[in-house]
């Protein structure tokens, strides 16, 4: 039997759970949705990503039963529970949302290799989600639900509360933005390298450090 056909199809697990309950088939669909759903929660409030995350997963559990759809389905609604427990969290806490990083943060953030795609291919690490989250909410929200998320710019904009159009244009501009802020960083690692004649490591692209 081949690897492949080893790995539990999430979307036999969702009619799984959805029709039956089935604990098992809860953990394959937490498993394949959690990971992307948490990233996109630490950008709209940070440290307090995973409570979130965990009151989002007891709402999910408690109307799964409720849910008619696919897995692309599943997962805007789940995204669409996620944000709305982290909007009750940031107004219960008086805070806003993760709107900028530190500049520690950003100094760590890697260079740009060729085109803004590559923010997208290491949006799971720190350093990116980092660089995502000085974006306006907008536009990070866009890009986060589509790159992340995996969502259509449809279902996005379900989400979101928004048309479709609206989405597609915020995702395309967090992504021009997303370019220059990795081409500033880009050129100010080279500035520092060729400082006083002194040669310092490259700064490792985003897929190395994925």
């Amino acid at each position: 039997m081949s690897a492949a056909a080893e790995t539990p199809d999430p979307s036999v697990a969702l009619r799984a759970a959805c029709e039956s309950g089935d604990e098992d088939a809860f953990r394959v669909l937490y498993r394949a949705v959690q990971p992307n759903l948490l990233r996109y929660l630490r950008v709209l409030v940070a440290d307090d990503a995973e409570d979130v995350a965990s009151e989002a997963w007891l709402h999910i559990a408690r109307d799964l039963a409720t849910f008619r759809g696919d897995l692309d389905g599943f997962r805007g609604w789940a995204a669409t529970i996620a944000r709305n427990r982290a909007l009750d969290h940031l107004r219960h806490q008086r805070r806003r949302p993760a709107g900028s990083a530190q500049d520690d943060q950003l100094a760590e953030v890697p260079a740009r290799e060729d085109t803004a795609e590559s923010a997208v291919d290491a949006i799971g690490t720190d350093a990116a989600l980092a660089l995502i989250a000085t974006l306006p909410r907008d536009q990070a929200e866009a890009v986060l639900l589509r790159a992340v998320m995996g969502l259509d710019a449809t279902r996005a904009a379900r989400v979101l509360g928004k048309r479709a159009g609206a989405v597609r244009t915020a995702a395309h501009r967090g992504l021009r933005k997303l370019a220059e802020l990795l081409d500033a960083e880009d050129e100010d690692g080279k500035t520092r390298r060729s400082a006083g004649g002194v040669t310092q490591m490259a700064t490792p692209t985003l897929k190395e450090v994925r």
